[in-house]
């Protein structure tokens, strides 16, 4: 039996994986906390062998105002849970990170891709990266998930704004680009098996095939049955939906 402690009570991707490691009740068992007050901090956490750290700010924002908490957030917060999980003995400890450390503009990614992020919200997961990397030792695995845009049923974020927007437009721009994505059963599945296996490092969870947003939209509207048509220009609609 796997006792699984997962930080986020209103996370999408944290209630999907719970639903999904519920199929097998003999070998995992999931807690869930909230992290928004200091309750936690006095919690025991010597019975879990994982924490699933989904607790953050998962969407991009240009108001400065907002850049010290997500720092306070993504990094600080992310560090003090990491090492609330060692210092009680929990042997595996995933951060939930994103894609978005490699920049808005980068689109294709593989193993040998390096961080880059070009605004806070990027440098703020990829700071608390950086933070619970170094507390890796022998019997305390960290594992570093920094997945695409994640779809499925009741996906938040960027998906379900262009399925909405796939059922307004009768236009869209048919700009050449390639997005990673991920179904949330494949990252679910990802995760059991990460956890499974007892890993460590940075992992990339992605579908075989990159997707052409334009393409993506045009497919949503046929299956609403609203026929949606492809344009040349107004790129600037695409790069709306090239962070998560």
């Amino acid at each position: 039996m796997k006792n699984i402690l997962i930080t986020g009570v209103n996370s999408y991707i944290g209630n999907k994986f719970e639903e999904w490691v519920s199929q097998w009740p003999d070998e995992y068992s999931v807690t869930k906390i909230s992290l928004r007050n200091d309750g936690w901090k006095a919690m025991d956490w010597t019975k879990f062998d994982v924490v699933l750290h989904v607790a953050g700010i998962a969407h991009n924002s240009s108001d400065p105002e907002l850049e010290e908490l997500y720092y306070k957030v993504n990094r600080d917060l992310t560090v003090e849970v990491a090492k609330k999980a060692k210092t009680e003995g929990v042997s595996q400890f995933i951060y939930m990170s994103s894609i978005i450390v490699f920049g808005t503009k980068v689109e294709v990614i593989d193993s040998n891709t390096q961080p880059n992020p070009d605004n806070f919200y990027g440098d703020s997961k990829l700071q608390g990266e950086l933070g619970i990397k170094e507390m890796q030792e022998e019997n305390f695995n960290v594992v570093i998930v920094r997945p695409p845009m994640v779809y499925g049923n009741g996906s938040k974020g960027n998906y379900p704004r262009l399925a909405k927007l796939a059922t307004l437009t009768p236009l869209f721009p048919g700009y050449d680009n390639k997005r990673s994505m991920i179904h949330i059963d494949n990252l679910n599945e990802f995760l059991r098996l990460n956890i499974n296996n007892s890993d460590r490092g940075y992992f990339h969870p992605q579908n075989k095939e990159y997707v052409k947003t334009s393409e993506l939209v045009e497919e949503i509207g046929n299956i609403k049955n609203h026929k949606i048509y492809s344009v040349k220009g107004f790129k600037f609609i695409i790069d709306k939906f090239k962070t998560i």
